[in-house]
């Protein structure tokens, strides 16, 4: 039985910016693969690449060179649409700053991931009923019709992974999840976050400034000036 594909593939990818006159490498050369249900910490000082790469390991930005492949499909070729679909299916996102939009429901933010996909009234009963079980499942089944400007940071944060997790994807993508949260409460969507991800059998990749949680990852790789130290 061939082995599985990795869920994340990274092969000498470059990123440049251009800062008036200065090109800025964001990412030099990165290569890093990592395997189906693998948890990693990806360290490094602010400016080091961390964010970078993990937009482009999810698709919402391209590489200047270098492929980049996600579940052993290629995805730093494809058309703007076609990486969208995939992220859809494929790829969760945990971000810092949450970004929850505030206008809607607790539960309608966890469904929002869904509603893309869903074409007939029976989708639309399966996405609500999903949603309601990944927040029952994150704790917050009791807070599915506040919203998101009625809870605390950790709550938001739960909110957050539960619906990186409702698509139940290959790929988990979280940018500094416990950087807005106390020691305790991040501790708390740290344990959640982790063990949801083992369960499913995801890969998780996490760029982190905090050794607690770089400790909860199967391993860890250190960024320095765009390049894998």
């Amino acid at each position: 039985m061939p082995a599985a594909a990795p869920a994340l593939e990274l092969r000498a990818v470059e990123r440049h910016y251009r800062r008036g006159e200065e090109v800025v490498t964001a990412l030099g050369g990165v290569d890093l693969s990592v395997r189906p249900g693998e948890l990693l910490a990806v360290l490094g000082r602010s400016g080091s690449g961390k964010s970078t790469l993990l937009h482009i390991a999810g698709g919402l930005d391209t590489p200047d060179s270098g492929t980049v492949m996600v579940a052993g499909v290629e995805i730093s070729a494809m058309p703007a649409a076609a990486r969208a679909r995939l992220r859809r299916r494929s790829i969760g996102f945990v971000f810092q700053f949450f970004h929850l939009l505030p206008s809607l429901s607790v539960s309608e933010n966890v469904e929002l991931p869904l509603l893309v996909e869903r074409t007939r009234a029976s989708h639309a009963r399966a996405s609500r009923d999903r949603a309601a079980a990944m927040l029952d499942a994150v704790g917050l089944a009791h807070r599915a019709r506040h919203l998101p400007g009625e809870l605390s940071g950790g709550e938001m944060q739960r909110v957050a992974v539960a619906r990186a997790l409702v698509t139940q994807p290959a790929l988990v993508l979280a940018d500094e999840p416990t950087g807005n949260l106390d020691s305790v409460t991040g501790a708390s969507v740290l344990d959640l976050l982790t063990s949801h991800v083992r369960e499913m059998g995801a890969a998780l990749v996490m760029a982190t400034h905090d050794p607690a949680a770089a400790a909860c990852a199967d391993r860890a790789v250190e960024l320095s000036d765009g390049r894998l130290a």
